[in-house]
């Protein structure tokens, strides 16, 4: 029996499908039934906050491995909860060069895991675009809509490299079937690093518009004028303007290797998601 952690959000959720589609024995552990529910997935739960301790011993017990697709600065409670193997996700956050709340939890995750030494994996998942519910994509395309220009920090020249909900997803269930030696910590990515403002282009072209020219701008500027983007309805924050000025590109070799996982290409994952 699998203990999935964090199963009402948007991976876990997935994973949570997946799982049942697959005839998988699997237990939800989760905050709220009444979420569980709406999902509509016939798999029994088991109610725990992960800052409860006894809550989560009680949901996790008789569980052979624990998949948590909640955020990796719960490892440590996740650890001292089970004895049993882990499939942890984390995020390429923790290789920011910009300090924030979700790199740190996320290195505090990962630096739990590896001390611990038990088997199991921490993916590292880049931008993921595809689920439901998500609006990485769809947010950008709304953008899009309303701008006849694109403003963007640099020109849009920092690389990123998204990956589609359903290459993490295999990537999950890959990694709950291996058995793993010790802790392994890998990064989950797409089949190649391009340009942002190419992404932006490609997200245009999958939901029929036309690709709005791009204007450089200072990321400083930027920045600054986060408040009246928000004030404008244009969700803006200087964390994410700054992301936008570092490269996010990823080996993934050992995404392959280890996994079995070969990413899509970023236009058949679009054409999904915009489908």
């Amino acid at each position: 029996m699998i203990a999935l952690v964090g199963a009402t959000g948007r991976s876990g959720a997935a994973l949570a499908r997946a799982l049942h589609a697959r005839a998988i024995p699997f237990r939800a552990v989760v905050r709220d039934a009444a979420r569980w529910a709406a999902l509509g997935i016939p798999a029994p739960h088991a109610l725990a906050d992960l800052a409860d301790a006894r809550a989560l011993r009680a949901a996790l017990a008789g569980a052979a491995t624990v998949a948590s697709c909640a955020h990796a600065r719960h490892a440590p409670a996740l650890l001292a909860a089970t004895g049993a193997p882990l499939v942890l996700m984390g995020s390429t956050r923790r290789h920011s060069r910009w300090p924030d709340a979700h790199g740190d939890g996320v290195r505090l995750g990962e630096a739990a895991f590896r001390a611990d030494g038990r088997p199991g994996v921490l993916l590292h998942p880049t931008m993921i675009y595809g689920a439901q519910g998500e609006d990485n994509v769809q947010r950008l395309a709304a953008l899009m809509r309303r701008l006849p220009v694109l403003p963007l920090p640099g020109g849009g020249r920092a690389l990123v490299q998204p990956i589609h909900q359903d290459d993490v997803t295999a990537c999950l269930l890959a990694a709950l079937r291996i058995a793993h030696q010790g802790p392994r910590v890998l990064d989950v990515a797409g089949p190649e690093a391009l340009p942002y403002r190419d992404f932006c282009a490609a997200v245009a072209r999958a939901a029929g518009l036309r690709p709005r020219p791009v204007v450089p701008l200072p990321a400083a500027l930027l920045m600054a004028a986060a408040p009246l983007a928000r004030l404008a309805g244009v969700r803006l924050g200087r964390d994410e303007v700054r992301r936008l000025t570092e490269d996010k590109a990823f080996d993934t070799a050992a995404m392959r290797h280890v996994l079995g996982v070969i990413p899509r290409p970023l236009a058949e994952g679009l054409r999904l998601t915009f489908a």
